[in-house]
Protein backbone atom coordinates (compact mmCIF):
# COMPACT_ATOMS: atom_id res chain seq x y z
CA UNK A 1 0.00 0.00 0.00
CA UNK A 2 1.54 3.48 -1.12
CA UNK A 3 0.17 5.92 0.83
CA UNK A 4 0.54 10.06 0.40
CA UNK A 5 0.37 12.11 3.70
CA UNK A 6 -0.15 15.33 3.33
CA UNK A 7 1.02 18.07 6.25
CA UNK A 8 0.81 21.24 7.66
CA UNK A 9 2.66 24.59 6.27
CA UNK A 10 5.47 24.35 8.68
CA UNK A 11 5.76 28.50 9.62
CA UNK A 12 2.15 27.80 10.64
CA UNK A 13 3.59 26.07 13.63
CA UNK A 14 0.47 24.30 14.41
CA UNK A 15 1.97 21.78 16.60
CA UNK A 16 -0.69 18.98 17.27
CA UNK A 17 -1.27 18.69 13.45
CA UNK A 18 2.58 18.11 13.22
CA UNK A 19 2.57 15.48 15.57
CA UNK A 20 0.08 13.65 13.99
CA UNK A 21 1.41 13.47 10.60
CA UNK A 22 4.47 12.49 11.97
CA UNK A 23 3.00 9.54 14.35
CA UNK A 24 1.13 8.26 11.78
CA UNK A 25 4.06 8.52 8.92
CA UNK A 26 6.05 6.06 11.22
CA UNK A 27 3.22 4.18 12.37
CA UNK A 28 2.32 3.01 8.90
CA UNK A 29 6.11 2.65 8.31
CA UNK A 30 6.38 0.26 10.67
CA UNK A 31 3.95 -1.95 9.56
CA UNK A 32 5.42 -1.98 6.17
CA UNK A 33 3.65 0.32 3.93
CA UNK A 34 5.21 2.72 1.87
CA UNK A 35 4.29 6.34 2.82
CA UNK A 36 6.01 9.55 2.28
CA UNK A 37 5.12 12.93 4.32
CA UNK A 38 4.61 16.02 1.95
CA UNK A 39 3.40 19.55 3.13
CA UNK A 40 3.94 22.83 1.47
CA UNK A 41 7.13 24.66 1.29
CA UNK A 42 8.18 28.63 2.45
CA UNK A 43 8.34 30.24 -0.68
CA UNK A 44 6.70 33.46 -1.28
CA UNK A 45 6.69 34.16 2.41
CA UNK A 46 10.45 33.78 2.06
CA UNK A 47 10.09 37.65 0.34
CA UNK A 48 8.98 39.16 3.11
CA UNK A 49 12.03 41.33 4.31
CA UNK A 50 13.06 44.82 5.91
CA UNK A 51 9.88 46.63 6.91
CA UNK A 52 7.69 44.10 4.55
CA UNK A 53 8.61 41.56 6.87
CA UNK A 54 5.22 41.55 9.63
CA UNK A 55 2.93 39.16 10.87
CA UNK A 56 0.08 40.33 8.16
CA UNK A 57 2.69 40.41 5.03
CA UNK A 58 4.01 36.60 6.08
CA UNK A 59 0.55 35.27 6.45
CA UNK A 60 -0.88 36.42 2.58
CA UNK A 61 2.29 35.66 1.28
CA UNK A 62 1.76 31.96 2.64
CA UNK A 63 -1.29 31.74 0.88
CA UNK A 64 0.39 31.60 -2.11
CA UNK A 65 2.42 29.07 -0.98
CA UNK A 66 -0.36 26.76 0.70
CA UNK A 67 -3.35 27.67 -2.05
CA UNK A 68 -1.41 28.43 -5.33
CA UNK A 69 1.63 27.06 -5.78
CA UNK A 70 0.93 23.60 -3.25
CA UNK A 71 -1.83 22.36 -5.11
CA UNK A 72 -0.27 21.56 -8.40
CA UNK A 73 2.71 20.06 -6.74
CA UNK A 74 0.33 17.91 -4.93
CA UNK A 75 -1.35 16.57 -8.56
CA UNK A 76 1.32 15.32 -9.47
CA UNK A 77 3.12 13.74 -6.43
CA UNK A 78 -0.44 12.16 -5.96
CA UNK A 79 -0.28 10.13 -8.95
CA UNK A 80 2.89 8.11 -7.42
CA UNK A 81 0.41 6.72 -5.02
CA UNK A 82 -2.67 3.97 -3.96
CA UNK A 83 -4.46 6.63 -1.56
CA UNK A 84 -3.78 10.43 -0.18
CA UNK A 85 -4.41 11.32 3.51
CA UNK A 86 -4.60 14.67 3.87
CA UNK A 87 -4.00 14.94 7.99
CA UNK A 88 -5.64 18.11 8.76
CA UNK A 89 -9.50 19.01 8.21
CA UNK A 90 -8.10 23.15 7.74
CA UNK A 91 -6.60 21.98 3.94
CA UNK A 92 -9.99 20.29 2.78
CA UNK A 93 -9.50 22.24 -0.27
CA UNK A 94 -6.47 20.04 -1.43
CA UNK A 95 -9.15 17.49 -1.97
CA UNK A 96 -10.08 19.32 -4.82
CA UNK A 97 -6.05 18.72 -6.27
CA UNK A 98 -6.42 15.07 -5.33
CA UNK A 99 -9.69 14.45 -7.16
CA UNK A 100 -8.01 15.11 -10.24
CA UNK A 101 -4.99 13.05 -9.90
CA UNK A 102 -7.75 10.21 -10.03
CA UNK A 103 -6.47 9.26 -6.85
CA UNK A 104 -8.62 8.46 -3.50
CA UNK A 105 -8.54 10.51 -0.83
CA UNK A 106 -9.01 10.45 2.86
CA UNK A 107 -9.01 13.49 5.54
CA UNK A 108 -8.78 13.34 8.74
CA UNK A 109 -11.36 15.67 10.84
CA UNK A 110 -10.06 16.50 14.07
CA UNK A 111 -12.56 19.54 15.21
CA UNK A 112 -14.50 22.05 13.65
CA UNK A 113 -14.05 24.53 16.23
CA UNK A 114 -12.68 27.59 14.12
CA UNK A 115 -15.80 26.50 11.74
CA UNK A 116 -18.20 27.39 14.49
CA UNK A 117 -16.00 30.59 15.83
CA UNK A 118 -16.69 31.88 11.95
CA UNK A 119 -20.30 31.34 11.99
CA UNK A 120 -20.88 33.27 14.91
CA UNK A 121 -21.45 30.25 17.32
CA UNK A 122 -18.77 31.22 20.33
CA UNK A 123 -19.49 34.75 21.79
CA UNK A 124 -16.36 35.12 23.06
CA UNK A 125 -14.69 34.67 19.27
CA UNK A 126 -14.59 36.90 16.54
CA UNK A 127 -13.69 36.58 13.29
CA UNK A 128 -12.10 38.65 10.92
CA UNK A 129 -13.84 38.81 7.35
CA UNK A 130 -10.49 36.67 5.60
CA UNK A 131 -11.19 33.98 8.16
CA UNK A 132 -14.55 33.71 7.42
CA UNK A 133 -13.99 33.25 3.95
CA UNK A 134 -11.09 30.85 4.81
CA UNK A 135 -13.26 28.39 7.22
CA UNK A 136 -15.99 28.82 4.50
CA UNK A 137 -13.98 27.37 2.01
CA UNK A 138 -12.76 24.71 4.68
CA UNK A 139 -16.12 23.59 5.26
CA UNK A 140 -16.73 23.15 1.08
CA UNK A 141 -14.08 20.79 0.77
CA UNK A 142 -15.39 19.21 4.11
CA UNK A 143 -19.00 18.57 2.63
CA UNK A 144 -17.53 17.02 -0.70
CA UNK A 145 -15.03 14.86 1.17
CA UNK A 146 -16.11 10.63 0.80
CA UNK A 147 -13.73 9.45 3.31
CA UNK A 148 -13.16 11.10 6.43
CA UNK A 149 -11.69 10.03 9.67
CA UNK A 150 -13.26 12.11 12.96
CA UNK A 151 -11.17 11.58 16.18
CA UNK A 152 -13.95 11.72 18.41
CA UNK A 153 -17.83 10.88 18.19
CA UNK A 154 -18.45 14.60 18.93
CA UNK A 155 -15.86 15.91 16.18
CA UNK A 156 -18.50 13.59 13.77
CA UNK A 157 -21.68 14.78 14.98
CA UNK A 158 -20.45 18.03 14.85
CA UNK A 159 -18.85 17.69 11.07
CA UNK A 160 -22.17 15.99 10.00
CA UNK A 161 -24.50 18.84 11.65
CA UNK A 162 -22.76 21.34 9.16
CA UNK A 163 -22.28 18.81 6.27
CA UNK A 164 -25.63 17.23 6.72
CA UNK A 165 -26.11 13.81 5.02
CA UNK A 166 -23.25 13.76 1.97
CA UNK A 167 -22.91 10.08 1.87
CA UNK A 168 -19.52 10.23 3.13
CA UNK A 169 -17.83 7.28 4.78
CA UNK A 170 -17.30 8.57 8.30
CA UNK A 171 -15.00 6.58 10.62
CA UNK A 172 -14.74 7.73 14.37
CA UNK A 173 -11.15 6.72 15.04
CA UNK A 174 -9.60 8.13 18.32
CA UNK A 175 -6.42 9.79 18.47
CA UNK A 176 -3.54 7.07 19.96
CA UNK A 177 -1.20 8.45 22.39
CA UNK A 178 1.90 10.16 20.14
CA UNK A 179 4.30 9.38 22.67
CA UNK A 180 4.57 6.07 24.85
CA UNK A 181 3.27 7.87 28.06
CA UNK A 182 4.41 5.88 31.33
CA UNK A 183 4.55 6.04 34.98
CA UNK A 184 7.40 7.49 36.46
CA UNK A 185 8.90 6.78 40.24
CA UNK A 186 10.62 10.27 40.18
CA UNK A 187 10.21 13.62 38.62
CA UNK A 188 13.74 14.46 37.22
CA UNK A 189 15.71 16.65 39.35
CA UNK A 190 16.90 18.75 36.49
CA UNK A 191 13.16 19.91 36.26
CA UNK A 192 12.50 20.20 39.86
CA UNK A 193 14.98 22.66 39.79
CA UNK A 194 13.98 24.38 36.14
CA UNK A 195 10.54 24.93 37.20
CA UNK A 196 11.49 25.77 41.10
CA UNK A 197 9.48 22.89 42.77
CA UNK A 198 10.72 20.94 45.49
CA UNK A 199 10.81 17.54 46.01
CA UNK A 200 8.05 16.05 47.39
CA UNK A 201 5.84 18.83 47.38
CA UNK A 202 1.90 18.20 46.09
CA UNK A 203 0.77 20.37 42.92
CA UNK A 204 -1.87 20.16 40.51
CA UNK A 205 -1.35 20.26 36.96
CA UNK A 206 -2.52 21.75 33.65
CA UNK A 207 -1.63 21.02 30.23
CA UNK A 208 -2.70 23.20 27.56
CA UNK A 209 -2.20 26.66 25.09
CA UNK A 210 -3.81 30.21 25.27
CA UNK A 211 -6.94 28.91 23.14
CA UNK A 212 -10.30 30.29 24.52
CA UNK A 213 -11.56 26.93 24.66
CA UNK A 214 -8.60 26.09 26.78
CA UNK A 215 -10.26 27.99 29.72
CA UNK A 216 -6.81 28.02 31.49
CA UNK A 217 -8.51 31.18 33.69
CA UNK A 218 -11.02 29.15 34.62
CA UNK A 219 -7.98 26.30 35.99
CA UNK A 220 -6.56 29.13 37.90
CA UNK A 221 -10.64 30.25 39.58
CA UNK A 222 -10.81 25.87 40.76
CA UNK A 223 -7.10 26.20 42.19
CA UNK A 224 -8.25 29.12 43.98
CA UNK A 225 -10.64 27.60 45.83
CA UNK A 226 -9.08 23.87 46.09
CA UNK A 227 -6.52 26.35 47.95
CA UNK A 228 -9.01 27.39 50.55
CA UNK A 229 -9.58 23.85 51.39
CA UNK A 230 -6.82 22.82 54.33
CA UNK A 231 -5.76 19.61 52.93
CA UNK A 232 -4.54 21.73 50.00
CA UNK A 233 -3.68 24.97 51.61
CA UNK A 234 0.21 24.19 50.56
CA UNK A 235 -0.56 22.73 47.48
CA UNK A 236 0.75 24.24 44.02
CA UNK A 237 -0.11 24.48 40.28
CA UNK A 238 1.85 23.98 37.74
CA UNK A 239 0.88 25.30 34.23
CA UNK A 240 2.14 23.65 31.25
CA UNK A 241 2.20 25.22 28.05
CA UNK A 242 2.37 28.56 25.60
CA UNK A 243 3.44 31.93 28.43
CA UNK A 244 0.59 32.69 30.23
CA UNK A 245 -1.41 35.51 28.73
CA UNK A 246 -0.33 39.46 30.32
CA UNK A 247 -3.99 39.52 31.43
CA UNK A 248 -4.47 36.21 33.48
CA UNK A 249 -0.44 36.76 34.91
CA UNK A 250 -1.25 39.62 36.20
CA UNK A 251 -4.14 38.76 37.79
CA UNK A 252 -2.00 35.80 39.38
CA UNK A 253 0.99 37.71 40.24
CA UNK A 254 -1.52 40.69 41.92
CA UNK A 255 -3.22 37.65 44.09
CA UNK A 256 -2.50 35.21 47.35
CA UNK A 257 -2.01 32.69 44.34
CA UNK A 258 1.36 34.93 42.94
CA UNK A 259 3.94 31.97 45.47
CA UNK A 260 1.60 28.88 44.65
CA UNK A 261 0.86 29.09 40.11
CA UNK A 262 4.23 27.85 38.33
CA UNK A 263 4.21 28.36 34.71
CA UNK A 264 6.34 25.93 32.77
CA UNK A 265 7.31 26.67 29.11
CA UNK A 266 8.32 24.11 26.30
CA UNK A 267 8.16 20.92 28.35
CA UNK A 268 9.84 17.57 26.69
CA UNK A 269 8.02 14.72 26.61
CA UNK A 270 10.13 13.46 29.37
CA UNK A 271 9.21 16.07 31.26
CA UNK A 272 5.57 16.03 30.80
CA UNK A 273 5.64 12.43 31.58
CA UNK A 274 7.10 13.29 35.42
CA UNK A 275 4.75 15.64 36.05
CA UNK A 276 1.91 13.63 35.30
CA UNK A 277 3.01 11.24 37.09
CA UNK A 278 2.98 13.00 40.21
CA UNK A 279 0.36 15.34 40.06
CA UNK A 280 -2.36 15.08 42.64
CA UNK A 281 -4.38 15.30 39.19
CA UNK A 282 -4.91 17.16 36.17
CA UNK A 283 -7.58 19.83 36.35
CA UNK A 284 -8.93 19.93 32.67
CA UNK A 285 -11.71 22.36 32.14
CA UNK A 286 -11.86 22.88 28.25
CA UNK A 287 -14.91 24.22 27.32
CA UNK A 288 -14.73 22.89 23.70
CA UNK A 289 -12.54 20.41 22.04
CA UNK A 290 -12.22 18.26 19.28
CA UNK A 291 -10.22 15.33 21.29
CA UNK A 292 -8.47 16.34 24.60
CA UNK A 293 -4.58 14.49 24.37
CA UNK A 294 -3.57 15.81 27.85
CA UNK A 295 -6.87 13.39 29.38
CA UNK A 296 -5.16 10.83 27.79
CA UNK A 297 -1.79 11.30 28.57
CA UNK A 298 -2.37 11.56 32.49
CA UNK A 299 -4.11 8.41 32.55
CA UNK A 300 -1.20 6.49 31.32
CA UNK A 301 0.72 8.07 33.35
CA UNK A 302 -1.74 7.24 36.40
CA UNK A 303 -2.83 10.81 37.05
CA UNK A 304 -6.53 11.44 37.89
CA UNK A 305 -8.27 13.08 35.56
CA UNK A 306 -10.68 15.92 36.53
CA UNK A 307 -12.39 17.24 33.46
CA UNK A 308 -15.23 19.15 31.91
CA UNK A 309 -18.73 16.78 32.23
CA UNK A 310 -19.08 16.81 28.34
CA UNK A 311 -18.16 15.68 25.05
CA UNK A 312 -15.51 14.68 24.36
CA UNK A 313 -13.86 15.43 27.41
CA UNK A 314 -16.60 12.59 28.62
CA UNK A 315 -15.27 10.52 26.24
CA UNK A 316 -11.85 10.06 26.22
CA UNK A 317 -11.91 10.20 30.07
CA UNK A 318 -14.76 7.04 30.02
CA UNK A 319 -15.30 6.38 33.49
CA UNK A 320 -12.06 7.13 35.06
CA UNK A 321 -12.74 10.94 35.87
CA UNK A 322 -13.86 13.13 38.09
CA UNK A 323 -15.95 15.62 36.55
CA UNK A 324 -17.83 19.01 36.69
CA UNK A 325 -19.00 22.21 35.25
CA UNK A 326 -16.03 24.86 34.73
CA UNK A 327 -18.34 27.85 34.96
CA UNK A 328 -18.72 27.00 39.00
CA UNK A 329 -15.30 26.84 40.19
CA UNK A 330 -16.31 26.21 43.86
CA UNK A 331 -18.40 23.29 42.60
CA UNK A 332 -15.60 21.92 40.70
CA UNK A 333 -13.31 22.48 43.72
CA UNK A 334 -15.50 20.48 45.26
CA UNK A 335 -15.75 17.70 43.74
CA UNK A 336 -12.54 17.59 42.78
CA UNK A 337 -11.53 17.22 46.67
CA UNK A 338 -14.32 14.88 47.10
CA UNK A 339 -12.92 12.68 44.08
CA UNK A 340 -9.59 12.29 45.13
CA UNK A 341 -10.68 10.46 48.55
CA UNK A 342 -10.40 7.34 46.83
CA UNK A 343 -7.96 8.65 44.50
CA UNK A 344 -6.12 5.41 43.98
CA UNK A 345 -8.78 3.70 42.17
CA UNK A 346 -9.15 6.67 40.15
CA UNK A 347 -5.44 6.12 38.79
CA UNK A 348 -5.92 2.16 38.47
CA UNK A 349 -8.86 3.33 36.59
CA UNK A 350 -7.01 5.37 34.37
CA UNK A 351 -4.61 2.80 33.88
CA UNK A 352 -6.81 0.49 32.65
CA UNK A 353 -9.00 2.55 30.15
CA UNK A 354 -5.86 3.83 28.67
CA UNK A 355 -5.48 0.24 26.59
CA UNK A 356 -8.17 2.35 24.69
CA UNK A 357 -5.49 4.70 22.98
CA UNK A 358 -2.90 1.68 22.00
CA UNK A 359 -1.17 2.36 19.16
CA UNK A 360 -1.19 -0.80 17.43
CA UNK A 361 -4.51 -1.11 18.00
CA UNK A 362 -5.39 2.32 16.33
CA UNK A 363 -3.14 2.19 13.24
CA UNK A 364 -4.94 -1.16 12.33
CA UNK A 365 -7.97 0.74 12.27
CA UNK A 366 -6.40 3.20 10.10
CA UNK A 367 -5.04 0.28 7.67
CA UNK A 368 -8.59 -1.25 7.39
CA UNK A 369 -10.05 2.21 6.56
CA UNK A 370 -7.59 2.85 3.98
CA UNK A 371 -8.04 -0.52 2.14
CA UNK A 372 -11.79 -0.44 2.48
CA UNK A 373 -11.74 2.84 -0.20
CA UNK A 374 -9.55 1.23 -2.33
CA UNK A 375 -11.81 -2.13 -2.08
CA UNK A 376 -14.55 0.38 -3.25
CA UNK A 377 -12.07 2.16 -6.07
Amino acid sequence: MRILLVGNYEPDQQQSMTRYSQWLLGALKARGCTVLLMRPVPLFSRLAFGPLRTAAVIKYLGYLDKYLVFPRQLKTAAKQFDLVHICDHSNSMYLRAVSRAGVPAVITCHDVLAIRAARGEFAAVRTGWSGKLLQAWILRGLTRARNVICVSEKTRADLTRRTGETGARIKVILNPLNWKYKPQPEIPEALHARIGLAAGERYFLHVGGNQWYKNRSAVVGIFRELSIMPEYAMAKLVMVGKPLPGELKARIEGSELADQVISVVGSSNEELEGLYSHALALIFPSLEEGFGWPIAEAQACGCPVATTGQAPMTEVAGEAAIFFDPEDAAGAAKAIRDGLVDREALREAGLRDVGRFDEGKIVEEYRGFYAAVLAER
